[in-house]
């Protein structure tokens, strides 16, 4: 077990036949937050499918185009973007989410930055043998008093 409090025993690889499976997509997870971070733009446009939408603290919804666009002109740069938890991770055939306390920096395209701790989501589809993100959310987690 890796100490969060929601994972269960099969999660933790026990008695579990996803195990390997789920370490590629925290695997990949991993790729795809290097690519955002540097603006790898050939390895996100890979790891995001056409369809993927990312639902920001704000609340708005991005699609693949407005996100990838954004982070490829550098009006959004993650400064940091990394997890501070275990990567919990939930595998079927098909579908897989994965779920982490991330710290992220944001730049904007103004200048101004936004930092802080979130909870973050992906779920993840299997398409042509390969994990794409389709679906992202974000939760600001607020600081302890």
């Amino acid at each position: 077990m890796t100490g969060d409090p929601n994972e269960t025993a099969a999660e933790a690889g026990q008695d579990d036949p996803f195990t390997a499976e789920k370490e590629a997509l925290r695997a990949t997870e991993r790729e795809r937050l290097r690519a955002l971070r540097e603006a790898d733009m050939a390895v996100a446009e890979r790891l995001h499918a056409d369809d993927y939408q990312l639902i920001p603290p704000t609340g708005a919804a991005w699609s693949k185009r407005e996100y990838l666009d954004a982070i490829a002109s550098h009006q959004l740069t993650y400064l940091v973007f990394e997890p501070i938890s275990p990567v919990a991770a939930r595998v079927s055939d098909q579908m897989a989410a994965v779920r982490y306390r991330a710290k992220f920096e944001v730049r904007g395209a103004a200048g101004a930055t936004d930092s802080g701790t979130y909870w973050h989501t992906d779920i993840y589809e299997k398409r042509d043998g390969h994990w794409q993100a389709v679906w992202s959310q974000a939760t600001r987690i607020p600081p302890e008093d």
